[in-house]
């Protein structure tokens, strides 16, 4: 008997019958093998489908490898982020030091200026003060050569004895001018000598007339001129080198001298009212003298009232 059939594939397609004549072989070994060679024609995948699992995966691949380097560009840009957001706060912290330094700097120059500002009207007051000090100094030190020449005129013309406008006349020297060594002197009549009637500080053998010629006494009272040493130490003197030597003047005659051979230590130099005091001493002093003399004459009694009508000018 024979057996003819048709088999259909899994994907529909007719299988191809055995020709006339053929015999269908349906042996339990035949039909295992059969089984087997489907269960393997199953298990391999057609040859497109094998080309698109190969295109998948290396496709799936190639995306993986961009997926990790782009994660890895992330990563790089993240940590490049960080650097610049790093770097940027430092910039803004420099920028904002800058600042402040700039700030600072700007106040310190203001203060500078105000500083400057404050020393100029400060040395401005200073030399007012100055000033306003050396000039009351000035009339402080005016005030008391004043008092000085007024202390001096008034001891001068205290006393109507000669004993005591002498002894007026030794303080004056001794005490406003700082004489140590001195003597005063009168010529005598004929005009050729000068007698000392007075002295301080000199033992008496050491006084003796001078001749008027050919001596400093003598030619300051020929002169009339006072002579004074202003350069040198004043303390230094000695008898034949006085420090001054000042004319004693009476109606524009000359009746004497007064040396002053040497100061006290401390006196250095003669200063400006030392100067008035030689012109007070000069006009006054034997002015007063004489005085004192001529009303000693009198027995000390004032003229008569007789004196003193012609007097007018």
């Amino acid at each position: 008997m024979i057996y003819t059939s048709c088999l259909v594939a899994k994907d529909g397609d007719a299988l191809r019958a055995p020709g006339p004549g053929t015999i269908a072989d349906f042996s339990p070994d035949s039909t295992k093998m059969a089984d087997e060679k489907k269960t393997q024609s199953d298990k391999t995948p057609p040859p497109d489908l094998k080309t698109e699992r190969d295109r998948f995966v290396k496709s799936f691949s190639r995306g993986a490898r961009l997926t990790d380097e782009f994660i890895a560009e992330y990563d790089g840009l993240l940590e490049r982020l960080s650097a610049l957001e790093a770097e940027n706060a430092n910039l803004r912290a420099q920028v904002a030091a800058d600042r402040a330094v700039r700030e600072l700097v700007q106040k310190i120059e203001r203060l500078e200026a105000e500083k400057s500002d404050l020393l100029s009207r400060t040395n401005r007051a200073e030399a007012i003060s100055n000033q306003f000090t050396t000039r009351v100094q000035e009339v402080e030190s005016e005030f008391s050569n004043l008092a000085n020449l007024y202390v001096a005129s008034n001891q001068l013309h205290s006393s109507l004895s000669p004993r005591g406008v002498t002894r007026r006349i030794k303080e004056v020297l001794a005490q406003l001018l700082g004489a140590e060594r001195y003597s005063m002197y009168l010529a005598n009549e004929g005009g050729t000598e000068l007698v000392p009637i007075a002295s301080e500080g000199v033992p008496g053998g050491e006084l003796q007339p001078v001749a008027v010629q050919g001596s400093l006494l003598g030619a300051v009272l020929q002169s009339g001129e006072a002579k004074v040493e202003e350069e040198g130490d004043p303390s230094q003197g000695q008898l034949d080198r006085p420090a001054a030597v000042i004319p004693l003047v009476v109606d524009e005659r000359i009746v004497g001298v007064i040396a002053i051979f040497s100061t006290l230590a401390q006196k250095k130099r003669f200063d400006a009212v030392d100067f008035e005091l030689f012109r007070l001493l000069g006009q006054q002093a034997a002015a007063a003298l004489v005085s004192a003399s001529l009303f000693a004459q009198a027995d000390r009694r004032l003229p008569g009232l007789e004196a003193f009508l012609d007097l007018s000018v």
